[in-house]
């Protein structure tokens, strides 16, 4: 303590000494408005700040619905499922989505000014400059859409309301107290946005001459390589932003929203068709989109039509999903009600009158079953996983936090060849984000398709029925595919369709948004499967979900309605 004493009276005593002069404050180091429009790095940082924020797979957001259970009490997804969402507490909540849209409208000023040299060659610039436009427009689309999807809903009025939409940069001391616009207006500003890019963007990055889009023909080939070659073959391009459009119509047509009015169905199956017909249509399918993310140069593959940069190797997810005896914490635990939804391996339902085997659950079942979850028995990170009795740390509810709660454990998403050291080191291996599968693109035709026209009805050469069948077969359905041929009605596709996005998509971040979007219950009970060494029991009450029956269309955050009175709340919330 004297020691401090005496240091503490020298620095007083010699900083006393010291010109006032010397502390003059200097210039702060921050970038204005005028310098940031005039030096294109800085610029196009802003662009790149719509690339923030973009939704991949790892939400892990099936936990608040009937495909899986957190066994982490305090996970957002868990606490909601529970009880507890509101307009004070929603993990869900993509209302920051609007600090994206607002980097992207900062952007768009600079670049409507017209001033802002990318290149010293006048072609390269113009192209530089219409491209990163079609990009900042198809991300403030993809933002607001974001917006859209979490908190679209039937308003305190009574009428269906969206979002507000913005496409003017507002200063800190702006006015932003903007009311929603009708549900309808909003798909069509975010369409519209879309289209606006798609007059922009490249249809794909590429030094390939056969793939320059028509609006940059006049341009020299090897000027257009230097924009828009395929060093940005990661960025917005107007491939995705059609697949978007079709994953918005979409939205836009299901039930709980327009119900297929304004022909939002049909715009959904053109615009997956445009892109899809590009890689062959049905025959385009790619052959490892099961195995999407078995292995390195997965990423690569035709299955990805927007994903993110490869990271390191790392092994977090799997330290969060393994099960503890190979050092995980075996958050995520799918539920028997997923399980049972997987068909018998010739494609039927998994019933007893077509084979299945209640105390042999998993035999002859769809390979996907085996390769998205792991079953009682399975091996992954290097070791055999029995959940049942004999089980270890991994028994069902061995330790609170860490076992299964329902007898399964994650395989999908994960790579099974990390290992995890009982000092938390290990072997990791690359991760990274997708955005868009074409998969996905796929079943957004087939649902749309289907609505129009029911499972055999023709569009641009494909059918709900030829996508289904691809999606089937691919899986591993043995062939022909008997049941898919039983079905006939539009009503018994639409239940196929959904059952097949529920297993292809699954612990990819969907099933949180189609219940809502279908008008589904939210409140089906998450069950188990438990072996007692002798036989197999079901667990029929894991966890119970506990949702409101407004909770189909999410809560505005209370923060929100209260700062700004133009805001109006969904009701019930």
């Amino acid at each position: 303590m004297k020691n401090l004493i005496k240091y503490t009276l020298i620095v007083f005593v010699i900083t006393g000494m010291v010109s006032c002069d010397s502390f003059e404050p200097i210039d702060e180091n921050r970038l204005d408005f005028d310098y940031i429009s005039s030096d294109p790095e800085s610029a196009e940082g802003l662009l790149l700040n719509g690339y923030s924020g973009l939704i991949s797979q790892y939400s892990f957001s099936e936990a608040g619905t009937d495909d899986a259970v957190n066994n982490q009490m305090s996970n957002g997804y868990k606490r909601i499922a529970l009880g507890e969402l509101s307009a004070q507490y929603n993990p869900a909540s993509r209302w920051n989505s609007y600090e994206r849209v607002f980097f992207l409208n900062r952007f768009l000023t600079i670049v409507d000014k017209a001033e802002i040299q990318w290149s010293r060659d006048e072609e390269i610039n113009e192209m530089f400059n219409m491209r990163m436009k079609g990009e900042a427009l198809a991300l403030r689309a993809l933002h607001h859409f974001y917006v859209l999807q979490a908190h679209a809903g039937v308003g305190v009025s009574g009428n269906l309301l969206g979002v507000p939409y913005f496409t003017e940069f507002i200063e800190s001391n702006g006015n932003f107290n903007t009311p929603r616009l009708s549900f309808d207006a909003t798909v069509e500003a975010i369409m519209n946005d879309l289209d606006a890019a798609l007059e922009l963007l490249p249809t794909t990055y590429s030094d390939d001459p056969n793939d320059v889009d028509p609006w940059y023909a006049s341009y020299d080939p090897g000027k257009y390589k230097v924009a828009n070659g395929p060093a940005y073959n990661l960025r917005m391009s107007g491939r995705i932003a059609k697949a978007i459009k079709a994953r918005v119509a979409l939205f836009a047509a299901s039930p709980s929203f327009l119900n297929g009015q304004n022909n939002y169905y049909n715009k959904a199956a053109e615009s997956a068709a445009s892109v899809l017909n590009d890689i062959g249509g049905v025959s385009g399918l790619a052959a490892n989109g099961v195995d999407f993310y078995s292995a390195d140069g997965a990423e690569n593959s035709g299955e990805m039509l927007w994903r993110g940069s490869i990271g390191g190797n790392s092994s977090g997810y799997e330290k969060r999903m393994f099960p503890p005896s190979v050092n995980g914490k075996g958050e995520i635990n799918p539920t028997h009600n997923l399980v049972m939804a997987f068909p018998m391996a010739d494609g039927q339902p998994a019933t007893v009158a077509n084979g299945f085997d209640p105390q042999n659950p998993y035999a002859n079942r769809d390979p996907r079953l085996a390769k998205y979850i792991l079953l009682n028995g399975d091996e992954i990170g290097g070791e055999s996983i029995n959940t049942g009795v004999g089980g270890g740390i991994n028994r069902v509810d061995s330790i609170p936090e860490l076992s299964t709660t329902t007898g399964y454990y994650l395989k999908k998403l994960l790579r099974p060849d990390v290992r995890i050291n009982n000092d938390g080191t290990g072997t990791g291996k690359i991760h990274y984000n997708v955005y868009f599968r074409y998969t996905e693109l796929f079943l957004i035709f087939a649902e749309a398709a289907n609505e129009i026209g029911g499972p055999d009805s023709q569009i641009d050469g494909m059918s709900a029925k030829d996508v289904i069948g691809e999606i089937r077969k691919r899986a591993g359905i043995s062939q022909p595919d008997a049941y898919l041929a039983s079905v006939t009605s539009k009503e018994d596709m639409r239940e196929l369709i959904r059952n097949e996005r529920r297993l292809e998509l699954c612990f990819e971040g969907h099933r949180f948004w189609d219940l809502r979007r279908w008008g589904l219950s939210l409140n089906e009970t998450a069950k188990g499967y438990y072996n007692d060494g002798t036989n197999y029991t079901e667990l029929p009450s894991v966890e119970k979900r506990i949702y409101q029956p407004f909770a189909t269309y999410m809560p505005i955050p209370n923060a929100e309605v209260l700062k700004f009175s133009e805001i109006e709340q969904n009701n019930g919330w």
